[in-house]
């Protein structure tokens, strides 16, 4: 047995090939980054448009300013708050006939050349209008020296041409960049009514003109001083004078809209100002109209977040569709007699008007030539500026003929009707502008 076993061959048992090793696949790592301020980050990382940009806050304040210290101002010392009205009155149709011609010479031979001395020339006249209230001078004297702060330029026009200019291949970057200035027009006229109550009244009544006016000429002195964002100044045309945008046929109907989006501003602060007056506490109406400016600022800088999608004029179209609904609130609100439901009906109905201005700004900046943004934007601040003068007299009208002021909010909300009417009835007119895509 022993050599029989011995005999066998011995043989190793078979080996198994080794199964191949398969590296383990490594579960990707999910990184949400949730970051909802991208789209102004984004923007605000081109090169000198922090620089600009806060210039021109700085130019833009004193725009809620002026108005304000020239009726305290002129109040205050004369006594009459017919003749600080009519004064502003007289400011203001003087900024609407000059503007356009300003921004047209802006177009023309660029921001910095003309913006600095048409800037000087405002302040002189602010000055001016100091001095004669502060020295007692003529009545006549305080109308021709507001009359001279006409000049003064459209900075938040000018901003948004710098802004269309970097960003003139990237309609996303636009939008953002239009609902930033949107949201930046809305704070600046916020905080600015409330800056020059506070030096009026605190320091002197002439204080308010006159940091306005100091805070006016510095900001456009360091905004002209950014030449390497400024618009290049289009060549002239071959055939001589351009031809002004207002000839262009989707322009006007355009505009009709801004002019009663205007009429919704100014005929809202007549009547809020009433409302809150005849419940005894005038003193809240400024806190009323700051929770509707608050509301549109909010809603500008949410607004700048979205992607455009889908035509500009149907957007549009449910802008001021949606602004006509939310004005309803502020009627239905004060039928309650309570200030606290007001309160929140306007907080809610500023929240339309942001949207609104930025989508009519971007249709503005579609229809205007390239060479004339800053005409095109002034004639759209213009018809703002008209639809402000036409809804204060509405507004104060309706305070004292209808059944208090309660009643009078239906002025703001027929003036918000107005605007999808106009939008609805001209939209076929309008080309097909859709905004491109967003990577």
């Amino acid at each position: 047995m022993i050599l029989f076993l011995a005999a066998r061959p011995v043989t190793a048992p078979p080996v198994r090939p080794a199964r191949p090793v398969r590296p383990s696949p490594r579960r990707p790592r999910l990184r949400l980054r949730f970051r909802p301020l991208a789209p102004y980050r984004r923007i605000f990382a081109v090169p000198g448009t922090r620089a600009f940009t806060a210039a021109n806050l700085l130019a833009r304040l004193p725009m809620g300013m002026l108005s304000v210290s020239a009726v305290l101002m002129i109040a205050g010392s004369r006594g009459s708050y017919a003749l600080a009205g009519a004064v502003t009155a007289t400011g203001l149709a003087a900024t609407a006939l000059v503007g356009p011609w300003t921004a047209r010479m802006v177009d023309r031979h660029g921001q910095a050349r003309i913006a600095v001395p048409a800037t000087a020339l405002a302040v002189l006249g602010s000055l001016s209008l100091l001095l004669c209230v502060r020295h007692g001078a003529p009545d006549w004297t305080l109308f021709a020296s507001y009359a001279a702060t006409a000049t003064t330029p459209n900075t938040g026009g000018m901003s948004r041409a710098r802004w269309a200019h970097l960003f003139r291949d990237d309609p996303a970057a636009r939008h953002t960049a239009n609902s930033f200035e949107q949201a930046a027009d809305e704070l600046c006229f916020m905080l600015g009514p409330v800056l020059a109550t506070l030096l009026c009244t605190v320091l002197f009544p002439e204080a308010g003109t006159a940091v306005a006016a100091a805070l006016l000429l510095t900001g456009v002195l360091l905004f002209a001083a950014q030449r390497r964002t400024e618009p290049p100044v289009a060549p002239a045309p071959a055939t001589g004078r351009p031809r002004s945008p207002l000839r262009l046929p989707e322009l006007p109907p355009l505009l009709v809209t801004f002019l009663a989006t205007g009429a919704v501003f100014g005929s809202l602060e007549v009547v809020t100002i009433a409302f809150a007056d005849g419940h005894g506490i005038r003193t809240a109406a400024g806190g009323l109209l700051a929770l509707q400016a608050a509301g549109s600022c909010a809603a500008g800088l949410l607004y700048g977040l979205l992607r455009p999608r889908g035509r500009a004029d149907h957007r549009f179209l449910g802008c001021t569709a949606a602004m006509a609904a939310l004005m309803l609130l502020p009627l239905l609100a004060a039928a309650t007699g309570s200030l606290a439901a007001l309160a929140v009906a306007l907080l809610l109905a500023g929240m339309a008007t942001a949207p609104t201005m930025v989508t009519g700004m971007g249709l503005v900046q579609s229809l205007t030539p390239p060479g004339q943004l800053n005409e095109g934007m002034t004639l759209a601040v213009t018809a703002l500026l008209g639809g402000i003068a036409a809804g204060s007299a509405s507004g104060g009208w309706a305070v004292d003929h209808l059944a208090g002021a309660g009643a009078a909010y239906g002025v703001p909300a027929a003036a918000a009707a107005l605007a999808p009417a106009v939008t609805l009835l001209t939209a076929r007119r309008r080309p097909n502008r859709p905004a491109a895509p967003v990577s």
